[in-house]
């Protein structure tokens, strides 16, 4: 068996709905399995105006909109019209992607049928009460996961430090890594343009911090100000650029009253207002990779970034950039502060980030999923005999 005799249904909560880190390497991934001949058929809600076109066939599940967070919907149920979908595509393989009551349903579904059952485990989803003053729930929410992730023949994170965490949790013990890799044709150094500083009025020797993704609490942005208030209180040199939009974008503003918010930015505008910023400041915990991490450093960036899953597999302390532990934001202004008033420190390690981002190719990566497919169907088929 090879990766063209492949059949797999892949179960996501947000395919295109709004563009993110996860639903982008999905699509990726099915565009690289396309490519070899396997064949793919996609399961996830869908909505009337998508941020981007789907990769591969999509077949919309029932779902509702999540209260406040519109812009998401909530997987319902494995209907009959879906049902007798997915029964006729006949696949050999399930992988699922988001932890909600379908992927439950649907899981069992494949276990009834001896299918294996491959999960990606792309957000840390238990850390999100923290940002709502729920975090009585975070052992509630592991406990709930577990019942899941222990009912799949494999999981697949996307970093070795989130695998550990993974292990640690007793979610399963056959975790496979399914890093990320980096659009080198598009994230690039030479993405830089002072021109474009210049149209925000930013001088061409200013340092400037960048924050990039999606504007809600749970990416940590009451760290991300505090840390700038204390730049502020030190009189360090810097101006902030905020690249992102969100629900709790208002709420940002008014607490960086100084920085530019650029707004959502795709494509090659992504890569220039990256590049065109001096250093990436990334204080989030419940990313499980980084994609943001990996952006910058392809465009040459130095990264101060929280000693958490997702950028300490990536980052390199001291050489790449600086890690600092969760939420110490002392640590974070000591270090944003080095590369203010170093612009030679700042070279230095943006170059060295630049050549760490070079390990990252995407064909290579996906192919790792693939042959995970490949191992769990053998063994299955070992099984049966």
């Amino acid at each position: 068996m090879d990766v063209s005799d492949l059949r797999i249904a892949l179960f996501s909560g947000n395919y295109n709905m709004t563009v993110d880190g996860a639903n982008k390497a999905l699509n990726r991934l099915v565009g690289y399995l396309l490519r070899q001949g396997a064949s793919v058929r996609v399961y996830s809600p869908t909505v009337a105006e998508p941020d981007f076109e789907p990769t591969g066939d999509l077949v919309s599940v029932p779902s509702m909109a999540i209260p406040n967070r519109p812009e998401y919907r909530i997987p319902l149920h494995f209907s009959a019209r879906v049902r007798e979908d997915i029964a006729k595509f006949a696949p050999n393989i399930l992988h699922i992607s988001s932890p909600d009551r379908v992927s439950r349903q649907v899981a069992a579904w494949a276990r009834r049928r001896n299918i294996p059952v491959a999960c990606s485990v792309h957000t840390r989803f238990e850390t999100y009460f923290r940002y709502y003053n729920l975090s009585f729930l975070e052992p509630i929410m592991v406990a709930w996961l577990r019942r899941l992730y222990r009912r799949c023949d494999a999981l697949i994170a996307p970093s070795e430090s989130f695998a550990q965490v993974l292990r640690e949790q007793r979610m399963n013990y056959d975790i496979g890594i399914w890093t990320r890799g980096v659009e080198r044709d598009i994230f690039r150094p030479d993405r830089r343009e002072a021109s474009w500083r210049q149209s925000w009025g930013i001088a061409d020797d200013m340092p400037v911090i960048a924050f990039l993704g999606r504007l809600v609490m749970e990416k940590g942005l009451d760290v991300f100000a505090d840390t700038i208030d204390v730049l502020d209180r030190r009189k360090v040199r810097h101006q902030v650029v905020v690249i992102g939009e969100g629900p709790a974008g208002d709420w940002f503003e008014s607490r960086l009253p100084q920085a530019k918010f650029v707004g959502f930015q795709g494509g090659p505008n992504l890569a220039r207002a990256i590049a065109s910023c001096d250093m990436l400041f990334n204080p989030s915990v419940t990313e499980t990779f980084g994609n943001v991490t990996l952006e910058a450093m392809a465009c040459g960036l130095p990264v101060v970034a929280a000693r958490a899953t997702g950028s300490a597999s990536i980052v390199k302390h001291g050489q790449t950039g600086y890690l600092v532990d969760p939420g110490s934001i002392t640590g974070f202004a000591d270090d944003l502060e080095r590369y203010c008033t170093d612009a030679g420190l700042r070279a230095a390690h943006g170059a060295a980030a630049l050549a760490e981002s070079m390990a990252y190719e995407w064909d290579a990566i996906n192919q790792s999923v693939a042959d995970t497919y490949l191992r769990l169907i053998r063994q299955k088929q070992r099984q049966r005999r």
